[in-house]
């Protein structure tokens, strides 16, 4: 059952890849999501099954490599924590697969799009169901890869392929400490299996090596390393601005990757290496400091985007936040469980912006939406209850996750956790701000299609539109003669499945993952079921809190956009600096900009010209071409085709001969 569930979406890849043209859109359609609805259907049967008791296993497909006292198989193991991840993985991905069905009908490469989905989905199962960390490594990178394939599947964009590198070389820069993280693990361990490094955790604690030229805590600086490479995955702070700039891919891409799959790969990394993290203090400490970093950083910067995909992009980086810092203060099982809640209302939020993007040709700016609510009810329903659960509106299903990971703060007491626990809390205010204010501004108000250049160009013909271009509020026909249309029932089948794990997930599950008991998470991750009976025993107004703080974003957004029209606007005409500080992601991207890819180019260009061109092709094979070429020029002036010429010669060679025989003897 495992192996059939972790190589169907690698078969669905060689079929629909392979196949290509030669078998068709709807074949290769047919195949991949068919096979991704089958492993998704194996992995509820195998998470229930873990929730039964069943316990963990492991599965051992074949021996990998050896090398020295290394030995690496190929192995798939399966815990609870495995489990949670497999149905989080297979159902946003078979549910992704569906809605690309009619999202994806116009692009003449089907195939290529659905072959590339398969192979993320394939690289993800193997990054989670490893049994050695190499593997997870080899899980990690064709992750990395299959993201590049697909934020630049658009390849003709240059904005798409820029995208696409950027992404790539940031996650570099986290995976080359995922990498140091590895070695530090088989010098300290001697292996490179994961429950055995795990297991020998106590008995390596007080170990130190040699790191830098200082003498270091060795599972404090490994868990540094791996917690850097969580970072880069995770879009944690400094390693985030791949994120946004990923949109660039088809949404179906972005509810796929970035809502529930490769950007919680970091977040489980930390949770499968628990019992390694709570042996380093001081790194859990970094781990909530970023994460609690993240989610204020994240959410200031999405109420000031006005595109539909950056502002829920953000949001994601900030809710990874929160999951960051609730297992820096050591509530792993709450971080599981906001990681396990989020992917279903945040691929919702994801698919449903697909949808309005669908019903207003392509257009993605929110300051060209408005009224839609009427025209695209079920969508609207759909964004609804995604918002309702991503600020944590009461029985959803971040209510019980998000309060979860703000209740361990608290309790947990300690500074860094109160840190995390007053900037989640303001972050809170800023989620609820920040997603009704798109939901005010793409479903409320009177429609400014008018002014869309996506819609003026494709209705240029209509004489309202050329009217309503640019004059909207001067009598011009502010829908430009526009109709935005409900999207078809394979792009509305995923949103309502989407709609109940964003209502229910949370009050079915809330028990298991949070709870004070011990069976659910035993064995798979750190869980301490007296440090979560805590979480139901803070204060009146820790516990009100996060709702004080939703209500109160929710009441800014709808004064700012909804009572009051033209209050944001008088805002940034009152503190434009702010404004432009947080719209320009607190200049993050000029920053490195300056920092790495000037002087990157810089040198780069120097060692092409002046090393390259200047040197190694100029003594090398420009320079030895050069001389030959001269060579051949001195003698083609000897073969001038005269015979008294070639006379010449013989009597000149005949001489130096005879010189050199008398000079010998």
């Amino acid at each position: 059952m495992l192996e059939a569930l972790v190589f169907l979406p690698l078969l669905g890849f060689l079929a629909a890849g392979i196949g290509n043209r030669a078998i068709g859109d709807f074949a290769a359609k047919l195949v991949t999501t068919g096979f991704l609805f089958v492993s998704a259907l194996l992995a509820w049967v195998i998470f229930f099954r873990q929730w039964g008791g069943e316990g963990a296993y492991t599965v051992t497909l074949a021996e990998w490599f050896t090398s020295g006292t290394l030995s690496v198989s190929w192995a798939l193991h399966v815990d609870m924590l495995v489990a949670v991840m497999l149905v989080v993985i297979t159902t946003v991905s078979a549910l992704v697969h569906l809605y690309s069905w009619a999202y994806m009908a116009d692009d003449p490469s089907q195939p290529r799009f659905f072959a590339y989905l398969s192979l993320f989905t394939f690289a993800m199962l193997m990054l989670v169901t490893a049994d050695s960390i190499v593997q997870m490594f080899f899980g990690w990178e064709g992750v990395g890869l299959a993201s590049y394939l697909l934020i630049g599947f658009w390849y003709r964009k240059p904005s798409a392929w820029n995208a696409a590198i950027k992404a790539f070389v940031v996650n570099r820069v986290g995976d080359f400490g995922f990498s140091l993280g590895i070695f530090g693990l088989f010098l300290v361990f001697g292996t490179l299996d994961i429950g055995a490094i795990l297991a020998a955790v106590p008995a390596h604690k007080g170990t130190t090596f040699d790191f830098l030229g200082s003498e270091v805590d060795a599972l404090t600086t490994i868990a540094i390393l791996l917690f850097i490479g969580a970072m880069g995955k995770s879009a944690q702070l400094g390693l985030h601005t791949w994120l946004p700039d990923a949109m660039e891919g088809p949404t179906p891409v972005s509810a796929l990757i970035h809502a529930a799959t490769m950007v919680t790969a970091g977040v489980f990394l930390v949770c499968r290496m628990s019992p390694l993290f709570e042996a380093a203090p001081a790194a859990l400490a970094l781990v909530t400091f970023v994460g609690a970093a993240t989610a204020l950083f994240a959410a200031t910067v999405a109420t000031t985007q006005h595109d539909i995909k950056r502002v829920i992009a953000y949001s994601t980086c900030s809710q990874l936040g929160y999951m960051f810092f609730a297992a820096g203060v050591g509530a792993y099982g709450a971080a599981m469980f906001h990681l396990f809640t989020h992917a279903f209302f945040k691929a919702l939020l994801f698919l449903g912006a697909g949808s309005v993007i669908h019903a207003m040709h392509h257009e993605q700016d929110m300051r060209f939406y408005g009224g839609l609510r009427r025209h695209i009810p079920l969508t609207f329903a759909a964004m609804t209850i995604g918002t309702l659960a991503i600020t944590g509106v009461f029985y959803t299903a971040g209510y019980y996750s998000k309060d979860g990971v703000l209740f361990a703060a608290y309790a947990r007491s300690t500074e860094p956790a109160l840190v995390a626990f007053s900037v989640g809390l303001f972050a809170a205010f800023l989620t609820s701000f920040y997603s009704w204010r798109l939901v005010f501004l793409t479903f409320f108000g009177e429609p400014r299609w008018a002014g869309s250049p996506h819609i003026a160009h494709a209705h240029a013909h209509d004489a309202h539109a050329e009217a309503g271009h640019g004059a909207h509020g001067h009598g011009a026909d502010p829908t430009a003669g526009y109709h935005p249309h409900e999207s078809p029932p394979s792009m509305l089948v995923p949103l309502v499945l989407l709609s109940a794990g964003a209502l229910f997930a949370g009050l079915l599950f809330h028990q298991a993952f949070i709870g004070a008991g011990e069976a659910f998470w035993a064995g798979s991750l750190v869980h301490d079921p007296a440090f979560y009976a805590k979480l139901h025993e803070v204060p009146a107004l820790v516990h009100w809190a996060p709702a004080i703080a939703m209500g109160l974003g929710l009441l800014l957004a709808l004064r700012q956009y909804v009572l009051k029209p033209g209050a944001a606007e008088d805002f940034v005409r009152t503190l434009p600096t702010l404004h432009r500080f947080l719209y320009r992601k607190w200049y993050f991207d000029e920053l490195y900009d300056w920092l790495f890819v000037r002087p990157a180019k810089r040198i780069g260009r120097l060692l092409w010209t002046g090393g390259d061109q200047g040197l190694i092709d100029r003594l090398g094979p420009d320079g030895l071409a050069g001389l030959v070429g001269a060579g051949a020029a001195v003698a083609r002036r000897f073969q001038s085709g005269y015979l008294y010429f070639y006379a010449m010669m013989m009597l000149v060679g005949l001489a130096a001969a005879m010189t050199w025989l008398a000079l010998k003897g």
